[in-house]
């Protein structure tokens, strides 16, 4: 038997560390957490310095069976699980698993990225367990699960059953209803834009843009000011009156780190963040390349803050960028970032490829389709920020014209004009104007090219045509997991690990929903929000929780204990837990009353609430039960029922293969389905696929289709599964081909 046990979290990483080490180690995967709280009680002591009963779960007595059996043998024991707080924890408690006391040889060992040279390092400069990154795991777990455990037993009560509350996931949601509100809130305003078609005297035609009347910014904010703009414009005389022409040099973002990488994935690729997550997962533990390399991983470690690159990795760039592209594309000295997190911990690198010479070219027919896309955006925005910058020349124009309306003001116009001088980044890292956020198409637009004829001051312009055009403000955006991601970001909840499964949690206990990429509120999420703003402010209060994250941080550094910072929060919460379980009246939490009548006694009907959302019922209950739908659900379920009739008509049922009954769609909680109109007497039902018309780019065979997970979930996955299991979140018909 080997000498060494190395212990890591998966079998992947097993794998492909397992290749960089000799005949003497062995290696073996714990399967992520081998310990932790008791699933069906608190399992803290808050009476005793918060001392917590950890448990292994029935799912892992295997695996730690296993990992006893392989430690006895070995003289060494090697502990690598990933570098960082989750993974130091997960170090801790496989020494307390495997009762693994001082007499034994333990190593514990870290790296950012699996390759050989990082392996090696590793080796040969171990460490002991670091325990302020265990206690600040360890606060951060106990925390959650007393506020999970203890204010969602709350909102059972005083809402109904099956309601959840979390630290970090209550302010999400808290996010996304604030935004929700201010959009309904939201009053539009009138304004108008007035564009000329113009033409040189060489007939090249541009347009231009009013601005300005007699030299001062004027927005027309109604019909009537655009209409004398038009009129005070129409067949008059134009004049070039100034020329602007300015040389600029635009620098590549920074290297990715988790939240950007999760944003730039979404804006670009469509991916949700926990399939980001996912995929960079894979590219980091490893895949096979085979040609005798193996199990290799791809990218350096997905969980980090930091956006410095190592030495080695800018000077494999720099090689890379003058053999792919030439030496006026190196720059004269590497180019550094500065982050802008809030309390970053910036241990590890950026997020890059572990080799700058292995292209996505190289790759394509070893990854998927997924992996090859996700490896593209890190390979890509890598090289751009070792490459020398874009330089750009944008030139500006004023137009001017004296209104034939009273002879006397002057009407100006403005033109613009953007040429790419040296594409330098651009190169390798532009940004896609279908997908990419409001932001980042406003950058795009930075770097575009945009047409202007050559002109010079007191040229004469001729005007084409003229034409006002009325618009309206518009409310701020519904968050997308991308800007959700962002906006935890800047607010500093949270942390890398923490943003996909906060995103994945509340949309599965549904407070949140997805329109598109839009994350909607359902009607729970407004009740539940307001019910712990006025209750429980600091639980949903960004600053506060902010705070409780920089605590955090400040325990793993070793400059706060985790004891006195559970008790300075545990107490006042506790206090006012108590309290508001005595104050607060399940019948004051919907107060809504309408001028509905019950449809069984007459009596006027409210507003109550249940899983499935909103309900009229009687006032009188529980001497009358009439009950209703609201004029919105009732709305609801007319357009589910239009819907219903609409597909029925399409698809062309025939009839039950089990019965030989009619086939008819039906609605059910998940959406619609075809199901025997024979029921109850034939169960029959089966799936609906909705075709997308796009064929499987990873068979070739099948087609995709509209599919739904267990929980209702839309996904769309080829036709042909379980012989090709390629499946997306994204709707299909955005691929390019």
């Amino acid at each position: 038997m080997p000498d060494n046990l190395v212990i890591v979290e998966s079998p992947a990483k097993a794998k492909t560390i397992k290749k960089f080490l000799g005949k003497d180690f062995q290696v073996e995967a714990s399967m992520g957490h081998v310990r932790d709280l008791p699933a069906k009680k608190l399992g803290i002591d808050t009476d005793n310095d918060f001392e917590p009963t950890y448990e292994v779960p029935d799912s892992k007595k295997t695996v730690i069976k296993k990992l006893k059996a392989a430690a006895k043998t070995a003289k060494k024991l090697w502990i690598a699980t990933d570098e960082d707080r989750e993974g130091e924890a997960i170090a801790w408690h496989l020494l307390s698993a495997l009762k693994i006391g001082k007499s034994h040889d333990v190593k514990r060992i870290v790296f950012h990225e699996i390759t050989k040279e990082a392996i090696d390092k590793a080796i040969k400069t171990p460490r002991d367990i670091n325990h302020e990154l265990v206690d600040a795991q360890q606060a951060r777990r106990i925390l959650d699960r007393i506020v999970g455990y203890t204010l969602s037993p709350f909102l059972w009560n005083k809402v109904y059953r099956g309601l959840s509350a979390g630290r970090v996931q209550s302010v999400a949601v808290r996010i996304i209803v604030d935004r929700e509100k201010e959009i309904k809130a939201f009053n539009p305003e009138e304004y108008w834009s007035v564009i000329a078609d113009l033409e040189t005297e060489k007939k090249e035609s541009f347009t231009a843009e009013f601005q300005k009347k007699d030299g001062k910014k004027f927005v027309p904010t109604n019909e009537k000011e655009a209409t004398e703009v038009v009129e005070g414009s129409k067949n008059n005389d134009f004049t070039v009156s100034a020329i602007e022409e300015k040389k600029l040099k635009k620098n590549p973002s920074p290297p990715f780190t988790t939240s950007t990488l999760q944003q730039a994935a979404s804006n670009k690729l469509g991916f949700s963040v926990k399939q980001t997550m996912v995929v960079a997962q894979q590219l980091y533990e490893g895949v096979n390349l085979g040609k005798g390399e193996g199990q290799t991983g791809l990218i350096t470690y997905m969980r980090t803050d930091s956006v410095t690159l190592s030495k080695k990795a800018i000077d494999d760039s720099s090689t890379t960028i003058e053999k792919l592209f030439g030496r006026e594309y190196l720059l004269s000295k590497p180019r550094t970032f500065k982050g802008k997190t809030k309390n970053a911990q910036e241990a590890h690198e950026a997020i890059r490829p572990t080799e700058m010479h292995r292209t996505p070219e190289s790759l394509k027919d070893i990854l998927d389709n997924q992996q090859l896309k996700l490896y593209t955006l890190i390979w890509q925005r890598t090289m751009a920020t070792q490459m020398a910058a874009a330089e750009l020349k944008r030139i500006g124009a004023n137009i001017d014209t004296v209104s034939s309306v009273d002879s006397k003001t002057v009407l100006t116009f403005r033109t613009t004009g953007q040429s790419v001088e040296f594409d330098g980044f651009l190169r390798v890292y532009k940004s896609n104007k279908e997908n990419d956020t409001e932001e980042e198409n406003e950058e795009e637009n930075e770097l575009g090219e945009k047409f202007m004829p050559p002109l010079k001051e007191k040229d004469d312009i001729n005007c084409l045509e003229i034409n006002p055009e009325q618009h309206f403000t518009k409310p701020p955006p519904r968050y997308t997991e991308a800007t959700l991601v962002k906006k935890l970001e800047e607010e500093g909840i949270g942390r890398p690990s923490t943003y996909a499964p906060t995103i994945s949690t509340i949309q599965q206990r549904g407070y949140i929903t997805k329109d598109g990429r839009q994350l909607v509120p359902e009607s729970i999420a407004f009740t539940v929000t307001d019910l712990l703003v006025e209750h429980f402010k600091d639980i949903v209060d960004l600053q506060f929780t902010a705070k409780i994250e920089n605590n955090l941080d400040e325990i793993s550094k070793g400059e706060v204990e985790w004891v006195p910072f559970m008790k300075s929060f545990y107490d006042p919460y506790n206090a006012l837990l108590e309290k508001k379980n005595n104050e607060v009246k399940k019948e004051d939490i919907i107060k809504e009353t309408t001028d509905e009548l019950c449809p069984e006694c007459g009596s006027s009907m409210t507003v109550k609430l249940s899983r499935f959302g909103k309900f009229l019922a009687c006032s009188t209950y529980p001497k009358c039960k009439g009950k209703k739908s609201t004029p919105e659900e009732a709305e609801k379920k007319a357009a589910q029922e239009e819907e219903r009739k609409k597909l029925e008509e399409e698809m062309k049922l025939g009839k039950c293969p089990d019965c030989g009954s009619d086939l008819g769609v039906k609605n059910g909680r998940f959406g619609p389905f075809v199901g025997c109109n024979g029921y109850p007497k034939c169960k029959h039902i089966q799936k609906i696929e909705k075709t997308s018309g796009v064929k499987c780019d990873k068979c070739n065979k099948g087609e995709l289709v509209e599919k739904r997970t267990k929980r209702g979930k839309k996904f769309w996955g080829c036709n042909k599964y379980p012989d090709c299991d390629n499946a997306s979140w994204t709707y299909p018909g955005n691929k390019k081909d």
